[in-house]
């Protein structure tokens, strides 16, 4: 059963808002038949995955099939991200005060190496996502 034109979007609607919040640009969003169309900009990779996660938790095996989510980056994701080495006495927090973001931030963007965000080691070299 195809959903009507308004429940389509209020299904999206969320991912709708975040985009543009987040300052995607030149947002086109339309409905054709049964299937929402949105493309646009991100200002940055870190916000496109960001609108992906959105759209994964709506639709999690994304086998509605009822999106189509076009949204471009001119920045990869190695590009929106620094690089920090943890120092001696350094935490998550401590280290994302230093640039203005969460600790969550930080734990997020190095989930491939830290395993605890209690335990940081001095040493590790942590990507450090720009805002």
């Amino acid at each position: 059963m195809a959903l009507e034109t308004g429940s389509l979007r209020n299904k999206y609607q969320e991912l709708i808002d975040a985009a543009e919040l987040k300052g995607v640009t030149n947002m086109q969003v339309r409905q054709q038949g049964s299937v929402m169309y949105i493309d646009g900009t991100a200002p940055s990779a870190r916000v496109k995955q960001e609108l992906w996660e959105i759209y994964g938790r709506i639709d999690p095996n994304y086998r509605a099939g009822d999106l189509v989510l076009n949204i471009n980056s001119f920045e990869t994701v190695e590009e929106s991200l620094e690089e920090y080495e943890v120092v001696s006495g350094d935490n998550l927090s401590k280290i994302a005060g230093k640039y203005n973001l969460t600790w969550r931030d930080i734990y997020e963007a190095n989930k491939d190496k830290i395993q605890d965000p209690d335990l940081i080691q001095p040493g590790w070299k942590l990507k450090i996502p720009k805002k």
